[in-house]
């Protein structure tokens, strides 16, 4: 049977279970009630004493995300951009303006764009375009085909040393260009290791290899130097397929090239794109691989602005052809982010 309440001093109520206070004779007074709190309100007396002493209190800016207070002044957002704006237009921008500016006004004088037409009705323009459009392309092809090879090969066979294989490959993408264009003529220069050999093997007295000198020669350079460029993204392609789906193709009987074909190729092919279009970009602009082959008959535009710039003192010529690489390049540049955004590159 629950226990009733205790009532020990006149208007206090004791709950079951509680001690009652200590019970006095004096006669319970009831006192003023205190007036009832507004709803969400609380007591703090302490501290709406420290808000009279210092002054209204002060509400977060909401203009500034709530961490500016009354007092403090906030820097705008934009003004934080200036100075790598100004940086930007000083080094980058400034000087592309002044290239700009020199191809629209000829030393000799004459409209806006006779340098314009100038160059582009000159064969050497036209020549040395057509040289740089297939040596990039050719490239692009070359090391495509390369790269995907070689990365099937790290990726998928097992082999000892693989992993630092793989390794090396990113240190190679530092390498400066010329670097391995010294090297091939070490090989297969006039004086290389290839002729040599074959001098020594036949009593000749000149060997057969003097390729690098010809755009054969510029070609085998660039597919060497830029190949990695395209394995690197493939390796990483790789490294997130699903190895179940090679293990269910091979035990339905399927071959290594149908899996290569119908599995693995599909899954590339985003990798594939991304690094052909940077190699297509960098080919369209690589000066050192064609300065050190010495090849004196193969001109592409980097060679064709060295040349009126540097040996015919022709600023203008030099600027127009140095616009068109640079329109070409950006073009192709915007190409390749596409196509990075799109396989998440």
């Amino acid at each position: 049977m629950a226990e009733a309440p205790r009532l020990d001093v006149p208007g206090a109520v004791t709950a079951p279970g509680t001690s009652a206070p200590p019970h006095t004779d004096a006669p319970f007074t009831p006192g003023p009630r205190p007036p009832a709190a507004a709803p969400g309100a609380t007591d703090r007396p302490a501290a709406r004493g420290a808000d009279a002493a210092t002054g209204p209190a002060t509400t977060p800016d909401r203009a500034s995300g709530g961490r500016a207070r009354a007092g403090v002044r906030v820097v705008p957002a934009w003004l934080w951009g200036v100075p790598p704006v100004v940086v930007l237009a000083l080094v980058f921008l400034y000087p592309l303006a002044l290239v700009v500016q020199q191809s629209l006004t000829p030393e000799n004088g004459g409209g806006a764009f006779d340098a314009y037409a100038s160059v582009f009705a000159s064969h050497g323009f036209r020549e040395a375009l057509g040289t740089t459009v297939w040596l990039a392309v050719g490239a692009t092809v070359g090391c495509l085909v390369l790269g995907f090879a070689l990365a099937l090969v790290i990726a998928f066979v097992p082999f000892p040393g693989a992993k630092g294989v793989a390794k090396f490959i990113d240190v190679f993408l530092s390498f400066p260009s010329f670097l391995i264009t010294l090297a091939l003529l070490f090989i297969y220069g006039t004086v290389g290791m290839a002729n040599g050999v074959w001098s020594d093997l036949t009593g000749a007295a000149d060997g057969p290899f003097h390729f690098l000198a010809t755009p054969w020669g510029v070609l085998l350079a660039e597919i060497t130097y830029f190949t990695p460029f395209v394995m690197r993204p493939l390796l990483a392609a790789f490294s997130q397929l699903d190895t179940a789906q090679l293990e269910v193709a091979s035990s339905l009987g399927a071959r290594p090239a149908r899996i290569v074909r119908r599995v693995i190729l599909p899954e590339a092919l985003p990798a594939l794109a991304a690094g052909g279009s940077l190699v297509l970009v960098m080919c369209l602009n690589e000066f050192g691989i064609v300065l050190f082959t010495g090849a004196k008959d193969v001109t592409t535009l980097p060679m064709l602005v060295y040349g009126k710039a540097i040996l015919e003192s022709d600023y203008s010529a030099a600027c127009v052809v140095a616009v068109v690489n640079i329109a070409i390049s950006v073009g192709l540049f915007g190409l390749y982010r596409v196509v990075s955004k799109r396989a998440g590159a």
